[in-house]
């Protein structure tokens, strides 16, 4: 059975993330392209967010912005983090909305250096 239409992506967000996989042989040798992504700017971010997790569609713009300038300020391993950060809150209580209170308490567990 073949993987036609399939696809998926192994997104590595920070230093030393190509090293590590060149030590892994089997996904190395899966690697089909590198991409460097420097920082987004503000005005890419709401649309950029909603793509890479389906849990940003559901926030509000001013609210993925606010998140933007308090804590990622455009910086990819930062969203990754808060992005993981908000879907084990959302799978403690998978009804609740992605709202600002929601994401102060995933943005509080970054600790002080995000």
């Amino acid at each position: 059975m073949g993987l036609t239409g399939l696809c998926r992506a192994l997104v590595l967000c920070g230093a030393g993330s190509e090293r590590a996989l060149a030590c892994a042989s089997a996904l190395r040798s899966r690697v089909l392209t590198w991409h460097q992504v420097g920082r987004l700017e503000a005005s890419q971010v709401p649309q950029t967010w909603c793509l890479f997790h389906p849990v940003w569609a559901q926030a509000d713009r001013d609210d993925l912005a606010w998140v933007d300038e308090q804590m990622a300020r455009g910086n990819a391993r930062t969203w990754a983090k808060i992005t993981s950060h908000l879907c084990a809150a959302r799978e403690r209580d998978p009804v609740r909305r992605v709202d600002r209170e929601l994401l102060e308490q995933a943005c509080a567990r970054l600790g002080p250096y995000p």
